[in-house]
Parts: structure tokens; C-alpha cells; sequence
């Protein structure tokens, strides 16, 4: 059995202060959106100076990767967790549906509109792929007989994010189509343009993915 090494005093105030910065964090953008999070502002609502702050995160770009890297990892967990419950495809995209309404800001800073001159770092998008990987997985355990499309011959020639080469491309297909799908409806619905149609907005993204599910 291994040992978790203690972490000292100094490390676990840091810990507990970055938590309570990322908190005041999704204030910020719950009210004024992601593209307004500001340092200083923060600061301010922690009785804080700037440079005090910068010791735990050193720029807004670094606050925002800590942001989106939980926020990827948490819904990773979440699928990953549906998955080993038993979930086949459906399920999952119904644990994301679940995950999203938890927390639309969330959602949001990792699917919405690119934050203005941010550039997220190189393993936000390998926490990212984990998410397709599962997806991808729950897809293959449904095998289904599909004559290819022509996409699916642009997709043979990059699909270098899939997780596994030799699963098909046509199965890869059926799971980047979930995915969109997927984020497609959300979208919407989390942007409140379904408001005021009235109809069952859960019942539509049942529709919606179940038009992909094999018969």
C-alpha cells in the first residue's frame, strides 16, 4: 500500500486559498461572463492586494486553464463514474445532460464562445479526449453494420484524437454524431433558447440520440 505524503501547513493553505479564488472565479463569471474575469477584482472581494493573489495564480490565463481543466476533469469523472455504473450510450449522454444542468457556467467555459485572446495549454485537450474516449467506447459495445459515407472517408484521414486505431471509422463517426448531437441540444436549451416553446426539452434530446441508437 503506498502513502499519500502529507501535505504541510504552507501547502494546504495554498490549496484552500486557490479553492477560494476559483470560487470567487465563477462569481465573476456567472455574473459579467468568462472574458470579464479579472485578477484585481477578485483581490478586492478578498480584502487582498494584486501581488498577494498573483502568488496563487500569476495571470487571469492561468486562473482560466485552473478553471477549465476542473471543469473537464469534472465531467470526465462523471462519465467515467456512468460508465462503470453500466451505462451504455444513452446513459452517458444522459450523465452529461445531468452534469451540465448541475452548473450551465461550467458547461459554458469549456463548450460556449472562445474566450478572447486566451490560448488553453496543450493538456486541457488530452483531459478533453479522455471524455471522447469513453464516448468512443460506449459506441464500439454497439456494434451496428453502417455502409460508409463520404465523410467517413474525410474521417479516416484524421482521427488522430481517437483513442484507438483499431476501432472503425465508422464507428468513430457514430460517436463524434452523439457528441454533437449531444452539445448541440444542450447548447441550446442552457442558452435559454427554448424558452417559451414550452415543449419537454428533455424528451427532445431523448429523440435526438435515440435517432442514432442502433435497432
Amino acid at each position: 500500500m503506498t502513502n499519500t505524503p502529507v501535505k504541510s501547513p504552507r501547502e494546504r493553505y495554498r490549496v484552500q486559498m486557490q479553492a477560494e479564488i476559483k470560487q470567487f472565479a465563477w462569481e465573476q463569471i456567472a455574473t459579467d461572463g468568462p472574458s470579464a474575469l479579472s485578477l484585481k477584482a477578485i483581490a478586492k472581494r478578498m480584502s487582498m492586494s494584486g501581488p498577494a493573489l498573483y502568488r496563487y495564480y500569476a495571470s487571469r490565463d492561468e486562473l482560466i486553464t485552473a478553471l477549465i481543466r476542473d471543469s473537464y476533469r469534472s465531467l470526465a469523472d462523471a462519465l467515467r463514474a456512468a460508465r462503470d455504473s453500466g451505462a451504455d450510450v444513452i446513459g452517458l449522454a444522459g450523465a452529461a445532460r445531468e452534469w451540465a444542468l448541475a452548473d450551465p457556467q461550467r458547461y459554458f467555459l469549456i463548450y460556449g464562445t472562445p474566450i478572447p485572446g486566451y490560448r488553453a495549454p496543450d493538456d486541457t485537450v488530452s483531459i478533453a479526449q479522455e471524455i471522447m474516449a469513453v464516448l468512443i467506447e460506449a459506441v464500439a459495445a454497439q456494434p451496428i453494420d453502417e455502409q460508409a459515407t463520404p465523410f467517413d472517408a474525410n474521417l479516416e484521414h484524421h482521427r488522430h484524437w481517437a483513442p484507438d486505431d483499431s476501432v472503425p471509422t465508422t464507428t468513430v463517426h457514430r460517436a463524434l454524431s452523439f457528441w454533437t448531437r449531444t452539445h448541440g441540444v444542450l447548447s441550446l436549451e442552457l442558452a435559454g433558447h427554448f424558452t417559451g416553446m414550452e415543449f419537454d426539452s428533455a424528451l427532445l434530446y431523448a429523440d435526438e440520440l435515440n435517432s442514432l441508437a442502433p435497432r
